[in-house]
């Protein structure tokens, strides 16, 4: 993984400083360092993005590059990405929502539930069944909404900015799902305290949270690995696409949520399996806005 990374942050100063012709025919011919079968995860995305043949699927570098933004064939960041979201391993997997919902299960029900961020609205599959009354999704895709809206016409969506909700105290319950890595840490406190005005007092957001993985796993390297090429990424173009796996550890989420004024703690997920140190993979945050006193 390391050196994957290192190739990556080669790949990145060799596409910002060339020609984008030239560049991009000189960041295939050094990313094309394997030739052996993509893991599964990475060959999805290449085949759902759509750009599977034009990266040669076996060529395991220029996949990385591909699916971490370092080479931006058009079908990446166009609108046809959205169609193709849910058939990649970036959706919040079943098991979370699953997981999340039979948690919440036993603190509602719910009347009005807000998604945000909610992408393709992968979290109805939480919200249904806990919210009685109107369920609304906030993203600021267009083309991720117009996907929701077809899976799901009966709840109300609204393209907006999530640092910036214009909501005031209009719902119970407020989700978020793997939304997290897509806001600098200088910008959560702007998204907490917008879904603090949102909720209703004695409402309740709550995500899923997992956590860092031990040192020694393949999941440290990847995200680390992943990390690193968005910001050589970021560095390289402008804009910059802001997703990142390691920005959001528990403790400055936590205090960045009770700057706003919630009231923290956390379940663990212990279906989603633990550490073999006994830690689970996955807590449930539940920040609770204060109920009035009057």
């Amino acid at each position: 993984m390391v050196a994957v990374s290192a190739v990556l942050a080669v790949a990145g100063a060799v596409r910002a400083g060339w020609p984008a012709a030239r560049g991009q025919r000189a960041l295939r011919r050094l990313l094309r360092f394997g030739r052996w079968p993509l893991p599964a995860p990475l060959r999805a995305v290449a085949e759902a993005l759509g750009v599977a043949g034009r990266v040669d699927v076996v060529a395991t570098g220029e996949a990385f590059a591909v699916t971490y933004g370092l080479w931006r064939p058009r079908t990446l960041l166009s609108p046809g990405l959205a169609p193709k979201f849910d058939h990649t391993p970036f959706r919040t997997p079943e098991s979370i929502l699953g997981a999340t919902a039979h948690a919440l299960s036993e603190l509602g029900p719910f009347s009005q539930g807000l998604d945000v961020c909610c992408g393709t609205g992968a979290g109805m599959l939480v919200l249904r069944p806990l919210c009685q009354g109107r369920i609304t999704g906030v993203d600021f895709s267009a083309g991720m909404l117009a996907q929701a809206r077809s899976a799901h016409p009966d709840v109300t969506w609204v393209r907006a900015d999530a640092r910036a909700l214009a909501f005031a105290e209009d719902f119970d319950l407020a989700v978020t799902f793997g939304a997290l890595g897509h806001f600098l840490p200088t910008e959560r406190p702007a998204l907490f305290e917008g879904v603090y005005r949102a909720l209703r007092p004695g409402g309740l957001f709550t995500f899923p949270i997992g956590a860092p993985p031990p040192l020694t796993s393949l999941s440290h390297w990847a995200t680390l690995g992943f990390d690193l090429a968005m910001r050589v990424r970021n560095a390289a173009w402008r804009p910059p696409f802001v997703m990142y796996y390691r920005t959001s550890p528990l403790p400055a989420v936590r205090d960045h949520l009770t700057a706003a004024g919630f009231t923290v703690r956390t379940v663990a997920l212990a279906g989603l399996g633990r550490h073999r140190d006994g830690s689970p993979w996955c807590r449930l945050i539940l920040a609770r806005r204060p109920a009035d006193p009057h």
